[in-house]
């Protein structure tokens, strides 16, 4: 492992949040590129030496994760219950502001047709969504937008990686409801998965 690889994982190891890769290229007097490149190598490190820990990318930022394999002793040592899945009300809030980011809460209800305050609210605090500013008209409404717990909810690695839908203006296609539920319903199988499968050592991931 380079000193630049330690580094990373120090940061990372400490953050217990995502860091962005120029703000870790701002502290180690690094390139940005530079930064992206030895984040990738020490992903494939950790992955290779089937480590506890996994670092994952989202958008231009890093994070320290546990490995997935890892979960089951993970919620014995934490008594840490599995989160519930979205309820069809909150995938379909989470739809419309994915897809149409920033956007405001009024512009959600439009869509939806019925108040969507607690559901909005409800998404705030699994902290699938968050405040990014306010629109520039009378009354200076919030504008939402998905956060990095969103990608990894639904193994995106960037909004670019989001399933291609026709969405017409003002309107939000079930076609794209669907398409975030069968990711969020791949990602519990994966969990799943790993959680059941046993671990075979010294092979390449």
């Amino acid at each position: 492992m380079s000193e630049n690889q330690r580094g990373i994982e120090a940061i990372l190891f400490a953050a217990g949040e995502p860091v962005g890769a120029e703000r870790i290229a701002l502290a180690m007097g690094l390139e940005v590129e530079t930064v992206h490149q030895e984040a990738r190598a020490l992903m494939d490190a950790l992955a290779f030496q089937r480590r506890g820990v996994r670092i994952v990318a989202l958008e231009d930022a890093y994070q320290m994760v546990s490995a997935g394999e890892q979960a089951e002793v993970i919620t014995r040592a934490l008594e840490t219950r599995k989160p519930p899945k979205l309820s069809a009300s909150a995938l379909e809030t989470l739809t419309v502001i994915a897809y149409y980011q920033p956007t405001t809460k009024a512009f959600v209800e439009q869509i939806r047709g019925v108040d969507s305050s607690y559901t909005i609210g409800n998404l705030m605090n699994k902290k699938l969504i968050e405040e990014q500013g306010r629109l520039a008209v009378p009354g200076r409404p919030i504008l939402y937008g998905t956060t990095p717990d969103f990608l990894r909810t639904f193994g995106l690695s960037s909004l670019s990686e989001l399933p291609e839908v026709d969405l017409p203006a003002g309107s939000v296609d079930p076609e794209a409801i669907e398409r975030l539920r069968a990711a969020e319903d791949e990602q519990e199988a994966d969990r799943q998965t790993a959680r059941e499968t046993p671990q075979a050592g010294g092979e390449a991931p």
